[in-house]
């Protein structure tokens, strides 16, 4: 597979962005203020949040010292829903969809003028470029699989998810670190079947451990939008089991994935 740069991944985000935005587009009002999976959030929200920080995304390209003073102000609001969705509860959906759209295509604009090796501020440690706009694909994704279960939408998977496979994977470490855990030593081998059919692979073939299954169930499992039970991933060996029972590759404090459904 070519190796991403920086215009694909950035072409990628827009692809996914333009995915959710087909699933949103032509909603009731109704179905704006029906609660998601994130509990107290409803759809409406979830467009809030991804607004905000496509926004936050922009200006972090932008103007480095700008975001540097939004930065310490979201660090210090005493109630940081209030401020990143705040506005986007006083919108009636068009106008939220719209708000949404000015953002990403701000984001778009500036994504455009980052170079291979830039570094982009962020809320944590800075970031590269493709990693940090492939953060901005994987919350785009995720944020949207959870507007899908609530409104009851299917999206088409694509070979977008190698994206955040690849960070599932990588976030292994991430996951223990953030739980102020010890990982469990052992390498693991992750074999994924794409959208296309293709195997992505990722981790030694002498690894202790294996997962294997879809891209598009490790994801969901990944981004803790799935229980590991509600998806057919087969793993061989206890530290895969133990990894994908508690795994985070978002930023944030820890939190755990939703209950099994059946």
């Amino acid at each position: 597979m070519t190796k991403p740069t920086v215009a694909s991944v950035a072409a990628d985000v827009r692809a996914e962005q333009a995915a959710l935005d087909a699933v949103i587009a032509d909603l009731s009002d109704d179905h704006w203020e029906l609660p998601t999976p994130s509990p107290g959030w409803a759809v409406r929200d979830q467009i809030g949040h991804l607004a905000f920080f496509d926004m936050a995304a922009a200006l972090a390209i932008r103007d480095p010292d700008a975001f540097d003073t939004h930065r310490k102000e979201l660090m210090a609001a005493p109630d940081g829903d209030a401020l990143t969705l705040g506005p986007a509860r006083a919108m009636a959906p068009a106008q939220l969809l719209a708000h949404w759209r000015h953002h990403r295509n701000e984001l778009a604009a500036a994504a455009a003028t980052c170079g291979e090796h830039d570094r982009i501020e962020w809320y944590g440690p800075s970031m590269g470029a493709k990693s940090f706009l492939t953060a901005r694909l994987m919350e785009a994704w995720a944020h949207g699989q959870d507007i899908c279960d609530a409104v009851g939408a299917e999206r088409t998977a694509t070979d977008r998810l190698r994206h955040i496979a690849q960070l599932g994977y990588i976030t292994r470490g991430w996951t223990y670190l953030n739980r102020r855990l010890d990982m469990p030593p052992g390498e693991i081998r992750v074999s994924l079947t794409s959208p296309g059919g293709d195997i992505w692979q990722w981790g030694p073939d002498d690894a202790d451990a294996t997962v294997t299954g879809s891209a598009l169930d490790f994801c969901l499992v990944t981004s803790q939008r799935r229980n590991l039970a509600d998806t057919d991933l087969e793993l061989d060996g206890d530290i895969a089991t133990d990894w994908l029972e508690k795994a985070q590759l978002f930023a944030g404090p820890p939190s755990d994935p939703p209950p099994a459904r059946g």
